[in-house]
């Protein structure tokens, strides 16, 4: 093959590699928190942190009209500051709140139970974070309302009022 025609595929290969490359470079990499919004609970089914029975699976939170799916953990600081509004939740509105405990040990889940209160009718135990990732969190806290099995809203971060006055509201609707 004569050296002018092996430049020219070098070159053409070349710009082929650089335009891949720079469309890459520029694609859209941002995580998008609200994927799940409108779609059903993934299925999933964990063992329950309090008792054997009955285990944490998609079936009971799909047969609910309106819950509150909240992701947290006993070493996570911002779980502290949004347990009261939870606990609010529970006791004043009568909003059936359910756990999943995040990459936690059962008895320091217990522990930080006992010292801050229980807002969960039913607490599912999610040690390898399997669950969390189907759903699509990222961290802890994060709290799903649930609409006959559909997720309606995502927050991230820890509750605050503003998020509680939210969640009423949706539960109105």
């Amino acid at each position: 093959m004569n050296n002018k025609y092996k430049i020219i595929i070098l070159g053409i290969t070349i710009v082929i590699i650089f335009i891949l490359f720079l469309r890459v470079l520029n694609s859209d990499k941002t995580y998008q928190p609200n994927q799940m919004i409108g779609k059903k609970i993934p299925e999933f089914i964990l063992e329950n942190l309090l008792n054997k029975n009955p285990k944490l699976d998609s079936n009971i939170l799909s047969g609910k009209d309106f819950a509150v799916l909240n992701i947290w953990a006993s070493w996570c600081i911002p779980c502290r500051i949004e347990h009261p509004f939870l606990m609010d939740l529970k006791n004043k509105n009568q909003i059936d709140i359910i756990g999943l405990n995040y990459k936690d040990e059962s008895g320091n889940a217990k522990n930080f139970l006992k010292k801050y209160g229980n807002p969960f009718s039913l607490i599912g135990v999610d040690k390898k974070g399997e669950v969390a990732i189907q759903l699509g969190a990222y961290g802890v806290p994060e709290t799903y309302v649930l609409k006959k099995g559909k997720i309606i809203f995502k927050h991230i971060g820890p509750l605050n009022e503003d998020t509680v006055n939210k969640i009423l509201e949706l539960q109105n609707k």
